[in-house]
């Protein structure tokens, strides 16, 4: 018996068939993008994108298996995003991505003022940030009324596939908890009073833990993906949180830094608590907890540095990053080129490159856009060490941690040792783990996760890091106005565009 995990990310849908044992014997990805139509915006299609990336990595999948039944398939995705369809499932508009989406700015501020930011914190254990659902749910429904009548369900991206695949409409614990305001903490249900304020007339789903068996598949999605007609489906989650529960972080004190297009980090905790300035959550298995910070910009703007620079493979920007020396030579980077979400929660920040000179090539701006998001990185430990408490270990996932050198920068910059796990595929092999359990092939307590190598600082790197990343600290409220101007102009032209 086998089992299979698909993650929905960012840039690429991934699938694993895997042994009960961990073992991986086949992989399969897609590679995809996303949709800015406008400065703040980010959208995809749901039904090209998830839906049909899926059915493409399954069915890949599900032949790689041969005649050796698929035992149960877990999904996850990025998250937490809006989809609003039909009663058919049919999507009435694109789906409104995570918290890199910040179009909602409007709608924190109305409903923090209307529920009261002190009852929102001790009910959802989060304030509002671009991060949540609610204030999406709020948009939509004042912007594009049509869309809004049109609407039956909601989905986030992992649970739009479990309603295609099974035809139940759930939604996991987790990302529920991360549909601020609209989840209660404490009870470990829907906040109804105040769902029905903010989304009238659209049914919730129910709520299952992402390893719970939530349906079986229907007979037309066996067709389309390859999978035998009844095969368990589980609830899933959230893509950080798979990806977590792949590197085993799952006890209090474990952190995970996931280098991916964008960074995101989840610290596990012992008891549910209210930590202003994250999101605080439920975890992946009931009775678990956490708090999360994330980034906007991470893999996307070295993606954006390379196309600029010509479109150079990334192994020669890394080699001619690699020759660049600590410091990239006087150059700091404020990575904030989709706004940022932590620690500012500023959707009108902008990207900064301070300290150009006619000197500088490719390899600085590569090498600084990599040392830029490790100065936010430490911004961002230092927070979770102080509302979290420090960490027990700090394990690195994600794409970002090939090649070793955005890795060995971070902890040059933060003066922290960093685990790599041997197994790098990421949630989708978190989620196979969930489906491994959830089939009965695997115990409750499973953790593949085996330790691969660790990343220790540089003394004299991190000397010369500390004075860098004061500059940093002291750039962006020193810029914060005339970027927030120019961020006005950008979003004024994306209207006219628009109307054109």
């Amino acid at each position: 018996m086998l089992v299979i995990g698909v993650d929905i990310g960012t840039s690429s849908t991934k699938g694993v068939l895997v042994t009960p044992d961990g073992d991986v014997l086949a992989t399969a990805t897609r590679a995809h993008g996303m949709s800015m139509p406008r400065p703040g915006w980010a959208e995809m299609d749901a039904e090209q994108v998830w839906w049909g990336d899926v059915v493409a990595v399954t069915r890949e999948l599900t032949e790689a298996a041969g005649a050796r039944p698929v035992a149960a398939v877990c999904v996850s995705g990025v998250g937490p995003c809006l989809l609003l369809t039909d009663a058919e499932l049919r999507p009435v508009r694109p789906a409104v991505l995570y918290g890199i989406d910040m179009r909602a700015t409007a709608e924190i501020e109305r409903l923090t003022e209307h529920f009261g930011a002190e009852a929102i914190l001790a009910r959802g254990m989060s304030e509002l940030t671009t991060q949540a659902v609610g204030p999406k749910l709020a948009w939509v429904r004042r912007h594009e009324p049509d869309a809004w009548q049109r609407a039956r369900r909601w989905f986030s991206s992992n649970s739009y596939v479990v309603a295609k695949l099974t035809g139940a409409y759930v939604l996991d614990h987790h990302t529920a908890s991360q549909c601020d305001p609209l989840y209660d903490m404490h009870r470990a249900d829907w906040a109804h009073d105040w769902l029905a304020e903010v989304a009238p007339g659209l049914p919730a789903p129910r709520l299952a833990w992402p390893g719970e068996v939530v349906g079986h598949v229907l007979p037309a999605a066996a067709e389309a993906t390859g999978l035998a007609p009844g095969t368990p489906v589980c609830a899933g989650t959230v893509d950080a949180w798979a990806e977590a529960l792949s590197a085993g972080v799952r006890r209090p004190g474990d952190r995970m830094l996931m280098y991916g297009s964008t960074m995101f980090f989840v610290h596990m905790l012992a008891t549910p608590a209210a930590h202003p300035g994250m999101w605080n959550t439920a975890g992946v298995y009931p009775g678990t907890w956490s708090t999360a910070a994330g980034m906007s910009t991470s893999g996307t703007l070295t993606d954006w540095v390379r196309r600029l620079t010509g479109g150079a493979p990334f192994a020669e920007l890394v080699t001619a990053a690699r020759n660049v020396p600590p410091g990239s030579d006087g150059l700091v980077l404020l990575p904030y080129f989709a706004g940022e979400r932590t620690p500012i929660f500023d959707p009108r920040a902008r990207g900064v490159v301070a300290g150009l000179t006619l000197n500088h090539g490719p390899g600085h701006l590569f090498r600084a856009a990599y040392e830029g998001i490790a100065y936010g990185i430490r911004q961002i430990l230092d927070l979770l060490d102080a509302t979290a408490g420090p960490a027990g270990r700090t394990v690195a996932v994600g794409g970002g941690t090939q090649g070793g050198l955005w890795t060995q920068i971070v902890s040059d910059v933060c003066g922290r040792e960093q685990v790599v796990p041997a197994q790098s595929i990421g949630a989708s092999y978190g989620d196979a783990q969930l489906a491994a359990v959830a089939a009965g092939l695997a115990p409750a307590d499973a953790d593949w996760a085996v330790e691969g190598r660790r990343v220790t600082p540089e003394p004299a790197n991190h000397a010369v890091y500390a004075e860098l990343a004061a500059i940093y600290d002291g750039l962006y409220p020193a810029t914060r106005d005339a970027v927030h101007r120019l961020a006005a102009l950008q979003e004024n032209a994306g209207r006219g565009a628009g109307a054109s």
